[in-house]
């Protein structure tokens, strides 16, 4: 197994198989640039561009790396993004001396990962949130309309989506507080105003666009991964009382609307092919534009876990699988484009909540606590039903191959009362 002359522990998330792409800003000072993760360290492609390290890659040179975000090197194509890549990987592998040997070049490239501030990795000029998770659809619909109409009559046909809010997605670590709306309470003759009672977190993943397309110009299916960067955690905080409220007719709003948490590190979409597998079954058979050749799932592992004010450590409270999805990333490409719509670099896809079949892998406390019924019991004594002040929420999620991991980290997110603010 080819490795690094950076020593990487074997339960790491950012082996050489990996090298995903972040912002960020040493907290020593100096502005954001462009990194890749490699053990618990940073490495700073800006330094590396400015010697000719990165020659004859076709992004080289062009100062696509001392950028605050991702999006000019997100606006080439696949082939400029592998050929960095190999040049990344053949750069930090340990039989490569370049690097490995020149002591003043690794003191000025390195950086430890405690020892910088992650950013916010890319400019999200618009962001869209599926609902692919079949178990998670059935779930909800069996909670609001009962099993029989569990599934909306267009689940089956094609992949339900709505268009978020960009301005509000932040970066992991950042606090999110607990929005103000409207509610109308089963037994309330009219709506109360005031914050959410029902906040809860969604366990997602979300593909950033690269390339983009032509407007009127629809992506294939068959196409739709050439279009995608890489990777993120995505947890998109939900206030379940405001949007049930809302929703009708025009879906969610200031339910959905006040926080998006991704996490830093965006992990190439080439380094997920080993972990390639085949997804559910899909039945009806799709229309013809959805149908997708191949296995268009992949293996990754999530986690969820939860820390209140009062616990010394998180505890892990569901366990879910990105293969669980019904629809695939290239599904939801090719029917967000069908119509003409034209997806730009820094674009988000995410997945919606993935949950599984079994009570331990729903991504959400409505349906781990099947909508307060049954509340969720932490091992210190607590109870959850819903996000109460303080309580930190903490994603990750990785691919296991044989002795490494390809991962991505965490997002994490602690809810903050009305009034205190985020940050």
């Amino acid at each position: 197994m080819v490795r690094s002359f950076i020593h990487v522990e074997p339960d790491s998330h950012f082996p050489l198989q990996n090298l995903p792409y972040g912002v960020f800003r040493p907290r020593s000072g100096g502005d954001p640039r462009v990194g890749v993760a490699i053990g618990d360290q940073v490495l700073d492609l800006a330094v590396l561009d400015a010697v000719g390290y990165l020659d004859p890659a076709e992004a080289a040179g062009q100062g696509l790396f001392s950028k605050p975000s991702l999006n000019a090197l997100m606006a080439l194509r696949r082939p400029a993004w592998s050929e960095l890549r190999q040049t990344i990987r053949r750069l930090l592998d340990a039989e490569e001396p370049a690097l490995r040997d020149n002591a003043v070049l690794r003191q000025a490239a390195f950086h430890k990962q405690a020892e910088v501030e992650l950013l916010l990795p890319v400019e999200i000029g618009d962001y869209t949130d599926f609902y692919a998770s079949r178990d998670h659809a059935t779930n909800v619909g069996s909670l609001f309309r009962g099993k029989e109409q569990a599934l909306m009559p267009n689940w089956l046909h094609l992949p339900v989506g709505y268009h978020g809010r960009a301005s509000s997605i932040v970066i992991s670590g950042t606090d999110v507080q607990r929005p103000l709306g409207q509610m109308k309470p089963p037994d309330a003759a009219a709506p109360l105003f005031g914050p959410c009672r029902q906040l809860d977190f969604e366990l997602e993943v979300g593909c950033l666009i690269g390339t983009g397309n032509a407007l009127g110009a629809p992506i294939s299916v068959d196409d739709a991964e050439e279009y995608i960067f890489g990777l993120v955690l995505v947890n998109d905080w939900s206030a379940r009382d405001i949007q049930a409220w809302e929703y009708q007719p025009l879906g969610p709003f200031l339910g959905k609307n006040f926080a998006t948490s991704i996490s830093p590190w965006v992990v190439p979409f080439e380094a997920l092919e080993p972990f390639r597998v085949a997804g559910p079954a899909q039945e009806p058979k799709p229309l013809p534009y959805l149908e997708q050749s191949g296995k268009g799932a992949f293996d990754i592992r999530l986690e969820v876990q939860l820390q209140a004010e009062s616990m010394k450590e998180a505890e892990c409270i569901a366990e879910s699988n990105f293969r669980y999805l019904y629809w695939t990333m290239a599904q939801q490409i090719a029917h967000h484009t069908i119509g003409g719509c034209n997806l730009r670099p820094g674009d988000l896809l995410a997945s919606g909540t993935v949950s599984g079949a079994e009570k331990g892998t729903r991504g959400c406390l409505l349906e781990l606590t099947w909508r307060g019924s049954d509340p969720l019991k932490l091992a210190g004594g607590e109870e959850r039903v819903w996000l109460e002040d303080s309580d930190r929420v903490t994603m990750t999620g990785w691919c296991q191959g044989d002795g490494y991991r390809i991962g991505f980290g965490e997002v994490t997110g602690r809810v903050r009362p009305v009034g205190q603010g985020g940050g």
